[in-house]
């Protein structure tokens, strides 16, 4: 699946450091030293962005360790891809959102 490149770039002022990978029928956005919310520990870490239909969400972001920190969270997805394990807590966005709305929308829960 290919993304928009203005989305792309509208993301990477977020993230700069990221990728496209794709495994098991799903495209993902890898997100290299995302930084995370106040409190949150760790501060930083590696996220899968899944911005297709997944598991009954509209989208999906994985990151590469359970966050502490900030409210209590519902970690919910736990899934084995590119050769390591990602967590996912329960957290919904809205359809036909850009790329970089959704990231912003993920990050929310972790405030």
């Amino acid at each position: 699946m290919e993304f928009p490149q203005d989305q792309i770039e509208e993301l990477k002022q977020i993230a700069p450091s990221l990728s496209i990978a794709e495994e098991g029928g799903y495209t993902f956005i890898r997100i290299e030293e995302l930084k995370l919310p106040d409190d949150c520990k760790p501060s930083e870490v590696e996220a899968l962005l899944c911005p297709t239909a997944r598991d009954g969400y509209n989208s999906r972001l994985f990151f590469s360790s359970i966050i502490t920190g900030g409210p209590q969270r519902n970690w919910n997805g736990n899934i084995r891809v590119l050769g390591k394990n990602w967590h996912a807590i329960s957290w919904r966005t809205n359809k036909k959102i850009r790329l970089a709305q959704m990231l912003m929308v993920h990050l929310n829960a972790l405030r």
